[in-house]
């Protein structure tokens, strides 16, 4: 088990605990803006996951298939519940599921005061949006989800880069480094 699990199961609690009826959709776009917020500030993402340009929005292909396969980490699959949801606004196209938490405590430790506050506004802007109202401001003009599905179409990777824009703090170089060394420290499963 490593940091980044530990992240990802805080994040996704606070999610469930914060915001309303998070299903399948809802939590996938959660995930999406915390991770390119966070990464468009300082460089780096939360999670570590690649977001894909599907139907819906973006989507973290890695816990999609976990999720799919009933193949969640001992880490998630102990402390949070997939159930099967049929709300009718989520799409019929694929599994759709709520996540319900076997422990409620959420252990923010594992987070830094940055990925902490970027938590509490992602939930507090987006507390009572519907899953068709978060896909709705994922598929609006120049975000990276946009530029991705009108450049390369459906079920490609979102360059994370795409996120960086005149409001970004850092100098890109500074951030392709943190990226880059991020991604070395995933693949090797040190992070």
């Amino acid at each position: 088990m490593n940091i980044t699990e530990h992240k990802i199961l805080a994040g996704i609690k606070y999610f469930v605990k914060n915001t309303k009826n998070v299903g399948r959709t809802k939590l996938f776009k959660l995930l999406y803006h915390w991770d390119f917020i966070h990464f468009k500030k300082y460089g780096l993402s939360i999670t570590g996951y690649d977001y894909y340009t599907f139907p819906f929005g973006p989507v973290p292909l890695k816990l999609y298939q976990q999720i799919e396969s009933d193949n969640l980490p001992d880490l998630l699959k102990n402390d949070i519940k997939i159930v099967e949801d049929f709300n009718e606004e989520e799409d019929n196209q694929y599994k759709r599921f709520k996540v319900i938490l076997k422990n409620k405590k959420i252990d923010l430790d594992w987070l830094s005061p940055n990925e902490i506050k970027i938590l509490e506004e992602v939930s507090f802007v987006f507390k009572d949006a519907t899953a068709k109202q978060m896909t709705e401001i994922t598929h609006l003009p120049n975000t990276p989800y946009d530029k991705t599905k009108n450049e390369k179409g459906m079920r490609h990777i979102i360059d994370y880069f795409l996120a960086i824009d005149e409001e970004s703090e850092l100098d890109l170089e500074i951030i392709k480094e943190r990226f880059n060394t991020q991604k070395d420290l995933l693949s090797d499963a040190d992070i």
